[in-house]
């Protein structure tokens, strides 16, 4: 035990332009408890239920042992049942303001939502804002005149691997449950949850029903919304993921300024960085995002960025890749300014980028696609920056001719045509505007060749009929 209280007095060494981190130097420190940052946090923790009706085919055959295998629900009897979904939720605001994830509440336009407090009291909730791009979804309780409880932000940039952090939420819709761990690591970025891959990942156990939950660190502020974790049995084996308290922060805003979730554009595009291209650019390693190319009108262009440019920092916080950036960037918000450090052929720079919305031009002209061809059943829109950052299409710089929306059991839904599919061309002729493209179409005599890009990648498909 003396040499465990030695180490651990040499690992307490204040280190210079860093809060102190302090671990246990005496036996009695060891014996401290979380209690008081779980009692300050845990009752601004909720459940959050949702209940929607679904529709759902019914066999007339269905308690018939072998018509019902036979048959199963080709010949069915559309009626509805009725669905619950169970999940966590942090209060913000002491007038009902509720964050959980978006996944928690999908697919609940109709639903009832109720909100479950620690101490028993439910009260009904109504959804003020969704946002898919980084799975959050604000809440707001129907309650007059009542105070909640509520957790304080805290910067989730301050945080640094080892700090000891406190997972709070309902798992397995057993009830809340306090669970400890550490941060284990920062701007994780190869996870695949959301659009936004800049997560915060922790050992604490996060289960079923924890999405939405809080991770507090030990002030009991708010660090992170419990999303997501790496399991491939479904239970928690110590890998678990966090959205930072900065981009919750940022939608929490937006939806109390009675909006959409606006994010600044950059008017480039951004590409990660191999080895190889890093030795040819002369950096020491492959960290930052590659400007491939810039909109001609952007912010990028007017603050002098060009291609071939690498951009490695945002208001001197370091950038490790494209999606590292684009946390950096969007959690900046609309309005005032941000400086980008930048590697130009080997020389470091810097670039002022005004934060503004993006623009919405060309027009996105929307309309539905009808009429006896591949397409008919899509809604197109002319591509823009407004429209790329809306569907989530990375590349800001892009023109043409885009799809928003694909209706079910349609000619479109049926050969597999998505929701941010570009329409490249059709019959060999290039796809400009989504006034063109429903031209192109309509005169087309009954053969298409259709080119359809598709995260990156163009497929040509050839249609008869």
């Amino acid at each position: 035990m003396a040499a465990l209280l030695a180490v651990a007095a040499l690992l307490a060494v204040c280190v210079p332009g860093k809060a102190q981190r302090a671990v246990p130097e005496s036996a009695d420190a060891l014996k401290l408890s979380f209690a008081p940052v779980a009692k300050k946090a845990a009752p601004a923790v909720v459940n959050v239920y949702v209940r929607h009706r679904v529709a759902q085919t019914v066999s007339p055959f269905f308690n018939d042992p072998f018509f019902g295998r036979l048959f199963g629900e080709r010949f069915g009897i559309p009626r509805e049942r009725i669905q619950n979904s169970l999940g966590s939720g942090v209060l913000v605001g002491t007038d009902g303001v509720v964050v959980t994830n978006n996944h928690v509440i999908q697919g609940s336009g109709e639903a009832k939502i109720t909100v479950a407090l620690a101490d028993g009291r439910e009260f009904p909730a109504k959804l003020i804002l969704k946002d898919e791009q980084t799975d959050l979804a604000v809440l707001r309780l129907d309650a007059q005149g009542v105070e909640f409880p509520s957790i304080a932000f805290s910067d989730s940039d301050s945080l640094e691997v080892g700090d000891l952090v406190l997972a709070i939420g309902d798992p397995f819709g057993v009830g809340q449950t306090v669970t400890s761990g550490i941060v284990s690591a920062l701007a994780r970025t190869q996870v695949g949850i959301s659009d936004y891959q800049f997560f915060i990942q922790t050992d604490a156990a996060i289960n079923p029903g924890n999405s939405g939950g809080a991770l507090v660190d030990m002030d009991g502020q708010l660090v992170g919304i419990n999303t997501a974790i790496f399991s491939k049995s479904g239970g928690s084996h110590g890998i678990g993921f966090a959205i930072p308290s900065n981009m919750v922060r940022l939608v929490v805003q937006s939806a109390l300024k009675g909006g959409k979730v606006q994010r600044p554009w950059l008017g480039a595009a951004l590409q990660a960085l191999t080895p190889d291209i890093a030795d040819s650019l002369g950096l020491e390693a492959p960290a930052g995002a590659l400007i491939a190319g810039v909109h001609a009108k952007g912010p990028a262009a007017k603050a002098g960025l060009r291609a071939g440019d690498v951009v490695v920092s945002v208001d001197e916080k370091p950038v490790q890749n494209p999606d590292g950036f684009q946390y950096r960037f969007v959690t900046k918000g609309i309005g005032g300014s941000a400086e980008l450090g930048v590697v130009r052929k080997g020389q470091r720079v810097k670039a002022t980028i005004v934060l503004i919305a993006p623009v919405e031009d060309p027009p996105r002209d929307a309309h539905d696609l009808l009429g006896r061809h591949p397409l008919s059943g899509c809604k197109i829109a002319n591509l823009s920056p407004a429209v790329a950052q809306e569907i989530s299409i990375d590349d800001d710089t892009r023109e043409g001719v885009v799809v928003l929306e694909v209706k079910e059991q349609t000619p479109a839904a049926r050969l597999g045509i998505k929701r941010g599919d570009i329409v490249v061309a059709v019959n060999d002729e290039k796809v400009k505007s989504a006034a063109q493209l429903g031209t192109i179409l309509a005169a087309s005599g009954g053969a298409w060749r259709l080119s359809v890009e598709r995260g990156g990648k163009v497929f040509n498909l050839a249609i008869q009929g």
